[in-house]
């Protein structure tokens, strides 16, 4: 049979086409219903966001009290040894329902709220919620502040309000490129790299605390542990580096080697200083040492303190690789250092590790040396009352989440902020700067802190009065400081035009 005489037939229709169509006309139609809503009110969304999310965090650790609460319901009989913090049988759960006054259908789903396997589940998803956003959000501001100091605009157009969507945009993109392998890699490990790179990283907000009650493992080694994992980052850079057998990506490796090798010493060494004067490693106790507002902030309690919570943010670039120390990647340089080879979704898993890291450090930061999940102001002015008002205050105004996440939110702005104003510096500098200049630091306030906590005791009056004047000065300086930014921040608001002259931009109409 010749090709001519082959018999022409229509083309089948897809399977499970209709199905396909009624999506692809239901997302045509919740886009073109969301899109004015969205484009007109993302900023008022976002915002709206970001307070139920607060919310829901301040609602899941009610449900968790209450569910705690119930052994001690009126009417129940305790068995023998049961103690408080032991789980109850489904009998007794449901007469602590009931001498509640509570409906019925409640028992099934609080009743596994107290077991501690379930907690940790949850925790987890929110923390991988949580570490997602983070990393979505960093994207999207390291773009905007780039612009911004660069006098552009950054994104604007992708979801209308300041270009919101570019990075979930990004996103979708990287989830269904291709993903390419190098024909001459270490394929095992160059599938293994991205992950051991991302997973630390993320398991390392297993113990980091957000407030007193909100952690998922309350550790009594939780620097340790934290620490542990941010330095396992490092192997997945490394067999990145190696794995994809291009000499760029082997440069950037080594890199990151030195550098982390190097700065790790003088970054746990600065925080040893406030774990001396907190004389604890459980990250809960060093934060709760610091209720008494911002003059018992552990950053002005001495002055090698005060000294060491600079060092540590500058050895934490190093760590993160941000710059000035952005060796590793370097694009002007290594092309794009060690994730050269990698694309798609294994490319932006090394992204969600180094804003899951960047995270990470500055909330040790918080916690170390800048007052935890409090506020400047005293505890003690806060309302002592349980109810939900005086809950509500306490959490706004005193202590809570949401002053942990701004504090932190705050530093992760300063990391993105140098790196588009520094410019980056040889690696015979960074081993330099390390080697001969931090190192020795670290090593001069951790034995000058060690005699002035030998010599800050109650029984020496003397030096107990000069120690609380040193810190009330030390709190002065940070305070000017911070008030000094917030003046700088608002001058270059209002004079936004006049210093950058002719570079002034306007913003694009509708956005």
């Amino acid at each position: 049979m010749t090709r001519a005489s082959v018999p022409w037939t229509p083309p089948r229709e897809p399977e499970h086409g209709v199905f396909a169509s009624m999506i692809a006309w239901s997302a045509s139609r919740i886009y073109d219903l969301a899109k004015p809503i969205v484009t007109r009110g993302a900023g008022l969304l976002m915002s709206a966001a970001v307070v139920g999310t607060m919310l829901l965090v301040w609602a899941n650790r009610l449900v968790f009290d209450y569910v705690d609460g119930l052994l001690m319901a009126p009417g129940i009989e305790v068995p023998a040894g049961h103690v408080v913090g032991q789980t109850l049988s489904w009998a007794e759960f449901s007469d602590a329902i009931a001498s509640r006054e509570l409906p019925g259908l409640l028992a099934p789903l609080l009743f596994p709220l107290q077991f501690g396997l379930t907690r940790e589940l949850i925790g987890m998803v929110a923390i991988v919620s949580f570490v997602s956003l983070v990393a979505m959000f960093g994207i999207w501001w390291e773009r905007k502040v780039a612009g911004r100091i660069q006098s552009r605009t950054g994104p604007m157009r992708v979801g209308g309000w300041h270009g919101w969507a570019q990075t979930p945009a990004d996103g979708l993109k990287l989830i269904t490129k291709e993903d390419l392998i190098p024909a001459d890699a270490d394929r095992i490990l160059f599938r293994l790299a991205p992950y051991l790179a991302f997973v630390p990283a993320l398991v390392a907000f297993l113990a980091l605390p957000f407030g007193t009650y909100y952690v998922v493992r309350d550790l009594d080694v939780g620097l340790i542990f934290i620490l542990a994992m941010l330095g396992i980052e490092v192997l997945g850079v490394i067999l990145a580096g190696w794995a994809s057998n291009n000499k760029w990506s082997v440069y950037g490796a080594m890199r990151e080697a030195c550098q982390m090798v190097s700065y790790e010493i003088p970054l746990g060494m600065n925080l040893l200083i406030p774990i001396m004067c907190a004389g604890a490693l459980k990250l809960t106790t060093v934060g709760d040492l610091q209720d008494g507002g911002w003059f018992t902030w552990l950053a002005f309690r001495t002055p090698f303190t005060f000294i060491a919570s600079l060092a540590y943010c500058v050895a934490a670039l190093a760590s993160c690789k941000r710059a000035p120390f952005d060796l590793p990647e370097s694009e002007s340089e290594l092309v794009a250092g060690f994730h050269t080879e990698y694309s798609g979704f294994r490319w932006s898993l090394f992204f969600f590790a180094e804003y899951a890291a960047m995270f990470a450090v500055s909330a040790l930061a918080t916690i170390l040396f800048f007052g935890a999940w409090y506020s400047p102001l005293p505890m003690s002015w806060a309302p002592t009352g349980t109810g939900l008002g005086d809950r509500f205050v306490q959490g706004l105004f005193f202590n809570g989440p949401l002053w942990f996440v701004g504090k932190c939110t705050f530093l992760l702005y300063v990391q993105i902020w140098i790196r588009w104003t520094l410019p980056r510096i040889r690696i015979d500098q960074v081993l330099y700067s390390c080697i001969q200049v931090m190192l020795p630091l670290a090593m001069v306030l951790l034995l000058g802190n060690t005699f002035w906590l030998l010599l800050d005791h109650p029984g020496n009056s003397m030096f107990a009065s000069f120690s609380k004047g040193v810190s009330v000065v030390l709190g002065l300086i940070g305070m000017a400081v911070m008030f000094g930014l917030v003046g700088i921040v608002l001058y270059g608001r209002m004079n936004r035009r006049r210093l950058v002259g002719t570079l002034a931009r306007d913003l694009l109409a509708g956005s």
